[in-house]
């Protein structure tokens, strides 16, 4: 069958795909962390450094955000590949929605045992470090996992600044062969696999959080 030759091309951009949702994550999830500290922080100039970078990333889209990387930096000098330029902006848009995330988490965690720790002299970046953040972090796994599904999907407009990732590939076959149909549906198919052990994730980590809240009920 013909439209097996599509899927090494396909593949390849797959691999793509999945280095760029990865490594996405991890930097955003990091950069997250970051923001979510200044815009808690009762420092005003982190406060209003971070908001207005969470409002901005938040507010404009994605696309707009890879073509100013990608296109419009370079006027000033600052210059990447279309990976790296795609990677920056999807880090970046990713970390802004991770920190609303690890806030909501933050705020979750019970507020007596925030307390009882201060009472027996547990500074404030051990508390956050030891007792605060990783119960943050279990909460919010179920949306981190929402978020990584949204990112996947996201990665499909670095197609639009070159990146040979898999909806690329895609155009590039369907431009070549006039087979729209298949291919797309061979794109359409590869993305919902790629998503599908996420989707399982997070129906896991939802059900754990739920024992767990049984059991401490």
């Amino acid at each position: 069958m013909d439209l097996l030759n599509f899927l090494p091309p396909l593949l390849e951009g797959a691999w793509i795909t999945i280095q760029l949702t990865v490594l996405s994550l991890i930097l955003g999830l990091i950069l997250g962390l970051f923001l979510v500290l200044g815009n808690m922080s009762k420092i005003k100039f982190f406060k209003i450094i971070t908001s207005i970078y969470i409002s901005a990333f938040r507010g404009t889209p994605l696309l707009v955000q890879l073509m100013i990387i990608y296109f419009a930096l370079p006027d000033i000098g600052l210059m990447f590949t279309a990976f790296q330029a795609a990677l920056i902006g999807l880090a970046l848009n990713e970390a802004a929605y991770v920190s609303e995330i690890y806030r909501s988490g933050i705020q979750a965690v019970p507020k007596g045992q925030t307390e009882a720790a201060k009472s027996i002299g547990m500074s404030n970046s051990k508390l956050f470090i030891r007792i605060i953040f990783p119960q943050a972090f279990k909460i919010c796994l179920p949306n981190i996992g929402n978020s990584a599904i949204i990112l996947l999907k996201n990665t499909s407009l670095a197609a639009v600044i070159t990146v040979g990732e898999l909806m690329h590939r895609g155009e590039l076959l369907a431009g070549a062969t006039f087979r729209n149909m298949e291919i797309f549906l061979m794109v359409a198919v590869i993305y919902w696999i790629l998503h599908y052990p996420l989707t399982l994730l997070v129906k896991y980590f939802e059900k754990k959080g739920d024992y767990s809240s049984a059991q401490n009920a």
